[in-house]
């Protein structure tokens, strides 16, 4: 259950009960099977996402599973795209978030996903 929902996708918490599997996932990054990465933020973005939603379904989860994301950013200007894609990802599903501003392990990801579902 998420507690204090917000309109884009996040909310304040999310409240776990009766769960029996807890998935946690890897920072996803924004490389694709052959080690390609999108040149630009949204493409990072949504491949990133769809990383995640890969471990998900591996799992037999889905994204209305996720209770916990963080996102890592590497600069504060892609706020507002990772807001929206998120949203767009989430279809208004609200896991509790946390974004951070900080440096990323290879200087070619704009981004990264990290992510706890349960089920």
């Amino acid at each position: 259950m998420t507690l204090d929902p917000q309109p884009r996708s996040y909310g304040q918490g999310a409240m776990v009960s009766g769960a029996s599997r807890l998935l946690f996932v890897s920072g996803q990054v924004p490389e694709d099977e052959d080690g390609h990465i999108p040149g630009d933020f949204d493409g990072q973005c949504r491949l990133a996402w769809r990383n995640v939603v890969s471990v998900l379904e591996a799992a037999d989860m889905t994204v209305r599973d996720l209770v916990k994301v963080t996102v890592l950013l590497s600069d504060r200007r892609y706020r507002e795209a990772n807001a929206r894609i998120r949203h767009e990802v989430l279809g208004g599903h609200g896991p509790a978030l946390t974004v951070i501003i900080t440096g990323i392990y290879d200087e070619s990801w704009l981004l990264e996903i990290e992510a706890v579902a349960a089920a």
